[in-house]
């Protein structure tokens, strides 16, 4: 008995940034010299983002004078505080949720809304209660009974747990049909401190929703290509637990990402992918598509050189990374799409995924996809 993704549905905020407009706002939001302008210049040029996506317009605006959401003057004060941001994820990221899980429901006949049982929530960027979840039930017209589980705080590997737990759902019930939601307002939590960190970070991050349908195999709703799931794994490196992480300061949540990441995730992505493909009977060598969190070039470039793969296997990753930037939990699942998505390629495919997140955490995945 198993469990597979039927359908995947994203959606976007409307402010749809080059990169290179970031990075004015950027520039002069830190204020910097010519020097230093310089040298987060050539971090927006490394950083292999071509554009992202905000829900608030200020990114892209020529003039301080015309934002939306930070006060508009040149120092951006009074900044606004973490009650004010977590009122704007309030209500915007409904109207993302809502998008990306409407797109994916329609690969389904109109009765099909009615036959989801369970509902998980993935979000690290904003909470409230009564929270998203009851949101997204009676903006979809679900059932009042579905079962909520709510995915918070985990980092851009919540989706994977998401996936694990819809999983578990379909395996124990053959009649459950799970909606997974993942969406993030990653750019709600720009930090104008000027530290180095504060740069990379911002240069990243991005906005952006997605949902999935997992059921059981056998007791699929539609004749189309599906990913199985396969088998999962999670460990985390304890020695590396500063280097990555999320605080919620007076001022929205507060990301520290340094450059030791990558190093971890290169030197450790091998063993832990030996892990997971043991699960499902599998060697390295059977891989045919690799689906890895974008989580920046350098993450790409470390895991790529940790496994042994050309950057070519793991295609869809760098596509994402170019069109959207890091949307926290939910880009893993814009991965999936693209796969799921893609028309060429043998009928039947092995994939393996990974997400990164604080603790630090790498969640893996294998996946099978086939045809309808």
């Amino acid at each position: 008995m198993s469990s597979c993704i039927s359908a995947i549905g994203t959606a976007n905020p409307p402010n749809h940034l080059a990169q290179n407009k970031t990075y004015g706002f950027m520039q002069k939001a830190f204020r910097l010299n010519e020097n230093d302008a310089a040298r987060l210049k050539k971090i927006y040029d490394n950083s292999a983002i071509a554009s992202r996506y905000s829900a608030i317009p200020d990114f892209g605006l020529d003039d301080f004078a015309e934002n939306q959401f930070f006060p508009a003057n040149e120092n951006l004060e009074p900044f606004p505080d973490t009650k004010m941001r977590m009122g704007f994820y309030r209500e915007n990221a409904i109207k993302i949720a809502v998008a990306a899980a409407q797109k994916c429901l329609a690969a389904f006949d109109a009765s099909f809304t009615g036959k989801i049982s369970h509902l998980v929530t993935v979000s690290c960027t904003g909470m409230y209660a009564p929270g998203i979840d009851i949101d997204l039930v009676e903006n979809l017209g679900l059932n009042r009974s579905t079962e909520r589980t709510c995915i918070n705080f985990m980092g851009c590997y919540g989706s994977i747990n998401a996936l694990k737990i819809a999983d578990s759902i379909c395996r124990a019930n053959p009649k459950a049909k799970v909606l997974v939601v993942s969406v993030e307002l990653c750019t709600l939590h720009f930090q104008k401190e000027n530290t180095v960190e504060n740069w990379i970070a911002n240069s990243l991050f991005s906005d952006g929703a997605a949902a999935v349908i997992v059921e059981n195999t056998d007791k699929r709703s539609i004749a189309q290509p599906c990913l199985s799931l396969e088998s999962f794994h999670a460990e985390y490196i304890y020695d590396s637990r500063n280097e990555m992480n999320w605080q919620i300061g007076n001022f929205g949540y507060e990301m520290i990402l340094t450059s030791k990441v990558a190093k971890q995730i290169q030197k450790y992505i091998r063993g832990l992918a030996d892990q997971v493909l043991q699960k499902s009977g599998l060697v390295l060598a059977e891989i045919d598509q690799f689906a890895i969190h974008p989580g920046g070039k350098k993450i790409l470039d470390a895991a790529e050189t940790g496994l042994g793969i050309c950057a070519c296997k793991n295609s869809m990753a760098h596509q994402v990374l170019q069109e959207f930037g890091n949307m926290s939990s939910a880009t893993i699942l814009f991965v999936l799409k693209k796969i799921l998505d893609e028309k060429t390629g043998p009928a039947t495919q092995n994939i393996l995924g990974f997400a990164f997140g604080p603790g630090l955490t790498v969640e893996s995945l294998v996946l099978k996809k086939q045809s309808a």
